[in-house]
């Protein structure tokens, strides 16, 4: 694998990876070893802290994987650790407006695009070795990824993606079929909607998969990233193994 992952998307690759909850060493290098583009870490529903995180991310860089963070509602500081530990980009939950995707973008790149304090010496600048401006260079790179998880979301996706810096969106479908109201439409409808929106076309779409089948489905239909859920292919690897 060579480049960062924005540079690969902006090529037009098709890249999959996965998306891993509990904090486990050996499953981070599992997935490297395997063949993954990435690794997405869960600190929204995972357990992981930086500590943690920090170490599957210097496990993966061994590897020559990129790691993604998937922070938790509004934890722009948690995000700005995490890039300056080494993660190549953020996946933010619950991004409801532009206005919302704007706060984002200003937490996670330096002056002037935004707000994020500028150091060469955590684990990113190699503990300051690197110049200031190889060191801004590289944040360039960095990945933002806006979820649209309820319908209000839904409806201003072109609004939330076409803040400069958002390259790319990923429907949390959980979180959406939990936020419709009985007049909202299907999730179904609302997945069909965001997609067909013109808005949406030009930026980067993630789907999660639950297994090869919905990610070549996922592909098919558009999605330029794929994310398998780590817990669900153990569990479902589990019951098989439990079935008499």
């Amino acid at each position: 694998m060579t480049g960062s992952l924005k540079a690969r998307l902006r090529a037009g690759e098709k890249l999959a990876g996965a998306l891993v909850r509990m904090p486990s060493e050996d499953v981070v290098e599992m997935l490297a070893v395997a063949g993954l583009d990435f690794v997405l870490v869960d600190c929204e529903h995972g357990p992981a802290d930086v500590g943690s995180l920090r170490h599957h991310i210097a496990l993966a860089q061994v590897h020559g994987v990129p790691v993604l963070v998937r922070i938790g509602e509004g934890e722009h500081h948690l995000a700005a650790r995490a890039l300056d530990q080494g993660a190549q980009g953020i996946i933010a939950p619950h991004i409801e407006s532009a206005a919302e995707a704007e706060a984002l973008v200003r937490a996670l790149h330096f002056p002037p695009l935004g707000t994020r304090g500028f150091a060469t010496y955590p684990r990113a600048g190699r503990f300051g070795t690197v110049t200031a401006a190889e060191h801004r260079a590289a944040a360039e790179s960095t990945l933002v990824i806006a979820m649209l998880e309820s319908p209000a979301a839904v409806a201003d996706a072109a609004g939330i993606v076409s803040v400069a810096g958002i390259d790319g969106y990923l429907v949390g479908t959980a979180d959406l079929a939990a936020s419709r109201g009985p007049d909202d439409p299907s999730v179904a409808e609302l997945l069909a909607a965001v997609r067909a929106d013109p808005g949406t076309a030009s930026v980067v779409r993630f789907d999660l998969a639950a297994g090869a089948a919905s990610a070549a489905e996922a592909f098919a239909d558009g999605a330029q990233v794929v994310v398998h859920n780590v817990a669900q292919v153990l569990m479902e690897a589990f019951r098989a193994l439990s079935r008499r």
